[in-house]
């Protein structure tokens, strides 16, 4: 545990499920939930009245769901961390919750220490994907025969990239990690994950999953189907 107190908003609108999270959150002690919502329009008031680190964001709600509340969430100045969850291993939805700027996707079914975890981990600046998950969703990206077009901008996007930049981004969108990436580029490890970083820096993107979908978008990928893990 640090001394830094993580204030966190639980988005879900079973009743039950909100106050089981809240207890097992601050049975952490560096975790204060200062706010909880039924659906995703009260999720945005709740968020922008009490200002958390951290938004548990369920995504099939009445109303508004959790992947609309994460785009208006991800619209403010200084937005939270999102971790989008759900009891739906959909991938459309993973995709859909990324794209909107989501810091980490987890299924229900994690277990109270992984749940702290990943609140923990996403407040420190990491995105928080299962692997298994998150190769699945890339694998899938790599194969869509029409690439997805989340970003309207894409090609003026490109314009901020090397030329190296752009072949790693385009092996980012076949899916593979940075071990994969540098055997086929014939790089470091270490030199991959300073490329990727620096690509999502230069692209405002908050994941793989992000890069991958511009990638495909771009169609960056080289044409050659990912090794089977």
């Amino acid at each position: 545990m640090t001394d830094t107190v993580i204030r966190v908003v639980v988005v879900d609108d079973q009743t039950l499920i909100r106050a089981g999270t809240r207890a097992i959150l601050e049975s952490a002690g560096d975790i204060h939930v200062v706010g909880e919502a039924a659906d995703g329009a009260e999720a945005v008031a709740v968020c922008r009245d009490r200002r958390p680190d951290v938004v548990l964001m369920d995504l099939r709600m009445p109303r508004v769901d959790g992947v609309t509340a994460t785009a208006r969430l991800k619209k403010d100045p200084d937005p939270p961390y999102v971790l989008a969850l759900t009891t739906f291993n959909d991938d459309q939805l993973m995709i859909d919750a990324l794209t909107a700027g989501a810091d980490g996707f987890l299924l229900k079914q994690l277990t109270p220490k992984d749940l702290i975890s990943a609140v923990r981990a996403v407040h420190g600046g990491a995105s928080v994907l299962n692997t298994e998950l998150s190769k699945r969703i890339l694998r899938r990206i790599a194969g869509r025969l029409t690439p997805p077009t989340a970003f309207p901008d894409a090609a003026d996007r490109l314009d901020l990239l090397s030329d190296r930049e752009r072949e790693v981004l385009g092996h980012v969108g076949l899916g593979l990690n940075n071990a994969e990436i540098a055997e086929r580029l014939y790089m470091s490890v270490s030199t991959v994950k300073t490329y990727v970083s620096r690509t999502l820096t230069k692209l405002h993107l908050d994941n793989r999953v992000q890069a991958a979908l511009l990638a495909n978008q771009l169609r960056l990928a080289p044409s050659a189907p990912p090794p089977d893990a």
